[in-house]
């Protein structure tokens, strides 16, 4: 059972932000840093991915682990109520994230997804990812023109 009443909860529920979140705006100051320049929630591209490297085809999401699911089969027992609710809003927010990713991939873009506790226990990690990321693309596209 809940130990909040439903306003409270629905109270709290309602001030979960989308976008600017911690994680992003943690991802966001390091990329920034190390000289990186992107889109944020871009919505010319599909799914507005929290950062975008359009002219690269880049799309990087921050994804927290409640909201998109991370071990879901073994949360979503943990749930004490509202149990229905949330088992198809979680379910359908983890098959969105499947269909944006394999809609981006294939148009070429190349999909990089983060969950909350990748970057705030190791922020390096995941700014390298991106790094060597748009090397690669970089790369191909170098390549493919002198082919």
């Amino acid at each position: 059972m809940d130990n909040l009443t439903h306003e409270q909860r629905s109270k709290i529920m309602q001030s979960i932000k989308g976008k600017n979140t911690g994680i992003e705006l943690a991802l966001g100051k390091a990329l920034w840093a190390k000289g990186l320049r992107y889109r944020k929630n871009d919505a010319t591209v599909l799914g507005k991915p929290d950062f975008c490297f359009k002219q690269l085809k880049i799309a990087v999401f921050c994804d927290s682990e409640f909201w998109h699911g991370k071990d879901w089969d073994d949360k979503k027992l943990k749930l004490k109520s509202n149990q229905e609710f949330w088992n198809a809003k979680i379910e359908r927010n983890i098959q969105r994230d499947k269909e944006v990713t394999e809609k981006l991939e294939n148009d070429g873009w190349t999909v990089i997804r983060f969950w909350g506790e990748e970057i705030t226990t190791d922020i390096d990690y995941c700014t390298n990812i991106i790094f060597k990321t748009i090397a690669e693309v970089k790369r191909k596209r170098l390549t493919n023109v002198n082919l």
